[in-house]
Order: structure tokens, then C-alpha cells, then sequence
């Protein structure tokens, strides 16, 4: 693909969000989401399906529509700045892990497929003490994002990735509601039924990483830019708060971290593209993970100082991206966990 084909790509895909985002950036239906048990609406993701979205990653022979990480984090970022609850980029990124009648429903929007990674609070890297043998798997994971919305899961193993549905025997889920009105799950297996998945796991994580930090940057970028508004429009003494040179500085501070945010996180999804050494991969998407959740959320705090008390009440807009920030920036490990995964990548290398 020459870059200009990836340039009207990426372009068509983010104008796509639109068929499930407000034009006027209304919240109310994210807002009533947040007492949902489930947390999505079915509806949506039939049209999110009938979009091809969920087909994005799969080659053009198979009948996807043959594109890659650029695009999903595209989509990441515009879902972010929309606050789109539905997991989107989660599943289009597990579709080509999976084959034949599973694919079909899950592309067909009548199955919802999450990946499942987590088995500590800190890190993600380490490897799975979940066990597959025999055809079952045993196992707990947790952090499980979108588990109340999930039909089945992709579970990573010491052996590899199995696929895992929600009713099969020996399976048991313990919902815990997030900040930003979600649901967080436990999963747990006993000797469950699994269907043992082909391909690299890993690399679909990684290639998920990034369009999360999509999401994160969408979602703080357009906190940023309320923040601003507010600026321009809030008097305090007599004047605009705008106008108050200590907090013109740190509007500076905060859109030069977005900036330098955005640069690394191109640059590590222009590494998958280039298709550099695995390691080199794994590196810059620690990099960028860091980076962008430690940025996310300066944005936030700052988000709910500049507006003051009406920062810190649920009526605002601005309340539900800082809860969705908070309730989503150590989904793929702390940012120190990535800094420390990234130094231990540089360490390897140089001793290699």
C-alpha cells in the first residue's frame, strides 16, 4: 500500500465514526451506559459489524478488508474522543486469531470475542501461569475489560492462545464496576472446554497497545481542547482565568506532552509497519504505553483543577472523560511496568 492509499485510508476510516458517534459530540447515550449492566448496546454493534470495522484486520482473501494497526488505532482515537464504550479495536484485533464458525458470528456482530491477559495488578509481560492441556484450561485472569458485554474470550496460556465462551462448563465471572460506570472482570477457569488458536497472541496484543494509546490520546485530546473552552469563557476576579499566565503555562506544558505523545506513538506503530524485530516492537509499544498514560492522565488532573468544583461533578462532560481516563490507563501495565519492560528490552539487546 503507497502511503497515499494509507493516507486516504486511515482518513475514510476515522469519517466512518461517525455512523456511531454523535456529529455534535452529545454524551447522552454514553451517559446512560454507565447504569447498563452489560455496558453496550447490542444495536450499535450490529451496525459497528455491518461497518466492516471488525474485519479491518483481516486479509482481503479471507474477506476482511486487509489493513493494520495504523487503522485500528485510528479508529481508537476517534472512538476515544467519543468516549465509544463498545470494544471495537479489543475484538478487531483478536478476529485474525480466530477461524471458521467463530470468525463468522464474531464478524457477523452476533458474538463479542475480548482478549484476556492479565493474571497481575502491575505488569502484563510475564508469562501466563494459565494452563491448556488436554483441550481445557485452567486458570484465572483478571482486569477483564468488557467481560459483562463478552460471548467468549481469547485467554493467553503458557501454551499458547485458546478461545474460551462464557457458558462453557467450569467457567465463573466476577464483575466489578469501574469508575467510569463499566464493568472489570475476573475470570476464572476450571478445566473448561477450550479451542486451542493459531497465530501470534502476542503480537495482537501489541497491536491492541497501540490502539489503545489511541483511545487514551482521542479521549485526552478532546478533554484538552473543553479545558481550553473553559479557559476562554470562566471568570475569576474580574477577568478570564484564561488570561492568568500560571495557567497559560501549564495549557503549554499539557499540549506539548499530547504532542510528544502523538509522535511516539506513530513511531511505534510505524515500527509494526516496517515489520522491525519483535523485540524493537515490543520496545517502542512499552515506550508508547508510558508515554501516553502518563500524559492521559496529566491531562485529566489538569482537566479537573482548571474547571474547578464543576471539574468533579457528575453533570459535566468533562467528569466522564477524566472516569474514563482513570478507569482505563494501566489497562496494559503501569507505566512504570512499561518503562521497566522497555529498559529491560534496551538491556537485552546490548548484551545480546
Amino acid at each position: 500500500m503507497t502511503t497515499l492509499d494509507r493516507h486516504d485510508s486511515v482518513r475514510m476510516v476515522r469519517d466512518s465514526v461517525g455512523a456511531i458517534a454523535s456529529p455534535t459530540g452529545d454524551l447522552r447515550r454514553i451517559r446512560a451506559l454507565r447504569t447498563d449492566p452489560v455496558g453496550i448496546e447490542r444495536a450499535v454493534w450490529q451496525r459497528i459489524a455491518e461497518l466492516g470495522w471488525l474485519a479491518l484486520m483481516v486479509d482481503e482473501a479471507d474477506g476482511g478488508l486487509g489493513l493494520g494497526v495504523r487503522e485500528l488505532a485510528a479508529i481508537g482515537e476517534e472512538l476515544g474522543a467519543a468516549l465509544i464504550p463498545e470494544p471495537v479495536t479489543a475484538v478487531a484485533a483478536m478476529v485474525p486469531l480466530l477461524d471458521g464458525r467463530i470468525r463468522d458470528r464474531v464478524l457477523g456482530g452476533t458474538m463479542i470475542v475480548v482478549p484476556t491477559w492479565r493474571e497481575t495488578i502491575v505488569g502484563s509481560d510475564a508469562t501466563p501461569r494459565t494452563v491448556a492441556a488436554d483441550g481445557t484450561v485452567t486458570g484465572t485472569k483478571i482486569l477483564v475489560a468488557d467481560a459483562a458485554a463478552a460471548d467468549a474470550f481469547v485467554v493467553t496460556t503458557a501454551a499458547g492462545a485458546v478461545i474460551v465462551e462464557r457458558d462453557a462448563p467450569g467457567v465463573a465471572i466476577e464483575l466489578d464496576r469501574t469508575q467510569d460506570g463499566g464493568q472489570s472482570g475476573t475470570l476464572i477457569m476450571v478445566r473448561t472446554p477450550c479451542l486451542a488458536l493459531a497465530g501470534d497472541v502476542r503480537a495482537a496484543l501489541d497491536g491492541l497497545a497501540l490502539a489503545h494509546c489511541a483511545y487514551l490520546l482521542g479521549a485526552a485530546e478532546r478533554a484538552f481542547a473543553m479545558t481550553l473552552d473553559y479557559l476562554a469563557i470562566r471568570k475569576q476576579f474580574g477577568r478570564l482565568i484564561g488570561s492568568f499566565q500560571v495557567l497559560q503555562h501549564r495549557a503549554a506544558e499539557a499540549k506539548i506532552q499530547l504532542a510528544l505523545s502523538r509522535a511516539v506513538l506513530d513511531e511505534a506503530i510505524g515500527d509494526v509497519e516496517r515489520q522491525a524485530a519483535r523485540a524493537e516492537q515490543q520496545r517502542s509499544a512499552s515506550r508508547a504505553l508510558a508515554r501516553v498514560s502518563d500524559t492521559a492522565m496529566l491531562i485529566a488532573r489538569e482537566a479537573v483543577q482548571m474547571h474547578g468544583a464543576i471539574g468533579i461533578t457528575d453533570e459535566h462532560d468533562i467528569g466522564l472523560y477524566c472516569r474514563k481516563i482513570l478507569s482505563i490507563y494501566n489497562r496494559f501495565g503501569t507505566a512504570s511496568a512499561n518503562r521497566s519492560r522497555y529498559l529491560a528490552s534496551l538491556h537485552g539487546e546490548t548484551t545480546s
